[in-house]
């Protein structure tokens, strides 16, 4: 009652304040504001939309009190935490004897949407079914611990968003975002997000992102499976390339002795150097030569600068930018972003298959492997293009795009 009485006032309050009319704009309430300069634009037919809008919400709120009804509110939805040490069954019915359809793992969020005795009903992912009410939490608890384990992101929805180096329109722009880029939050103050872009952090302007947060979210027994047969090939994969660099190995040393003069005699026969018996039986590199072709090209321009937004080898280029250009040298086109990069070619399965000219993608930021678990990318604004280890964050996926 009370929060549809606070919305009621709210309404009236919103509607007498749109009938009391523009008031007359002093002289500097018309200079050119931060709303302007970051692309903000308030548009009349949207205006006349919402004062619409609030005049009949105030009329069927009112006409609803006069007859004693109740209308439905709207509420967020409960959130259920799993606090366990693996997982939780998620079950198709709220019953031990129901079906096993997925999985809520530790620390993973589940949106509650019914209840059946010590049940819960919850919506996570894919996933729609019951887990025990006892293994997870719930309330102002379950709140505290979602926003915890949960990930803050920023969707640009402006069509061009300055990112600048401190929280004022005073401060320097560090590089200008493009609509529905996505960037982690750091900070959220008053009016301003810190977000990383890449691998720089500076500020936006409030106004002009959409603010999410991401959980972790219970896994489907099919995505399990899925997930379970791909971890199995790559460890297939790896056994028999190591099987393979084994025996090559021990092929190579027999040749080396078998070739070897005795001792008691003499052979003019020349003997292959053990180095060069080596080179002939180890095994081919997966990647192609062009890929190492592109590796050795993108390490020509280290310690050139990083430039948020810009593609130039020679006068700076961000990350996406800067791999972008050295695969166009050798005539193949790739997306703009990062996240868009990350996307293209074939996933190799991980850091381990790895080979140079292939595409490193992190969260935000991209680099080309080098080999020897290296790559060499346009890494930031202090550092420039550089060579790092490229475990030296969290990998999303390693992709081969020749």
């Amino acid at each position: 009652m009370k929060q549809r009485n606070r919305k009621l006032a709210f309404l009236c309050i919103t509607a007498a304040l749109l009938a009391a009319g523009p008031k007359p704009a002093k002289a500097d309430e018309t200079k050119d504001t931060e709303k302007k300069e970051e692309n903000y634009t308030l548009h009349t037919g949207a205006a006349k939309s919402v004062i619409l809008t609030a005049e009949k919400e105030v009329e069927k709120l009112k006409l609803a009190a006069a007859q004693g009804e109740l209308l439905p509110i709207e509420e967020t939805p409960e959130a259920a935490v799993a606090q366990v040490d693996s997982y939780i069954n998620v079950r198709n019915l709220p019953s031990l004897e129901g079906e096993i359809i997925g999985k809520l793992y530790n620390d993973s969020v589940g949106k509650i949407i019914g209840e059946e005795g010590e049940w819960l009903k919850i919506v996570s992912g894919s996933v729609e079914g019951y887990i025990k009410a006892e293994y997870a939490i719930r309330g102002e608890d379950a709140a505290a611990k979602a926003q915890e384990v949960g990930e803050r992101f920023a969707k640009v929805s402006a069509v061009t968003l300055r990112l600048r180096e401190a929280a004022t329109t005073e401060s320097e722009t560090l590089g200008l975002l493009p609509k529905e880029e996505v960037l982690k939050v750091e900070e959220e103050a008053e009016g301003w997000v810190k977000v990383t872009a890449e691998e720089t952090q500076g500020y936006v302007f409030a106004e002009h992102v959409e603010l999410y947060t991401e959980y972790p979210q219970a896994e489907s027994r099919e995505e399990e499976e899925r997930r379970l047969a791909e971890e199995a090939a790559r460890a297939e994969a790896e056994r028999q390339a190591a099987e393979a660099a084994a025996q090559a190995e021990a092929k190579a040393e027999a040749r080396v002795s078998v070739s070897a003069p005795s001792s008691g005699g003499s052979t003019n026969r020349e003997q292959p150097k053990p180095q060069q018996a080596e080179k002939e039986n180890s095994p081919k590199p997966a990647a192609s030569s062009l890929g190492r072709q592109i590796a050795d090209y993108a390490l020509q321009f280290v310690g050139n600068p990083y430039v948020y937004g810009g593609t130039s080898l020679t006068n700076g280029a961000d990350c996406s930018g800067f791999v972008m250009s050295v695969y166009a040298h050798f005539g193949i086109s790739l997306p703009r972003t990062s996240g868009e990069q990350g996307q293209c070619g074939v996933n190799v399965g991980g850091l381990s298959n790895a080979a140079p000219g292939d595409l490193v993608s992190y969260s935000g930021h991209i680099g080309i492997y080098i080999g020897n678990g290296q790559i060499v990318h346009a890494s930031s604004a202090r550092t420039g293009i550089k060579v790092s280890n490229a475990s030296y964050r969290p990998i999303l996926s390693v992709r081969r795009i020749v």
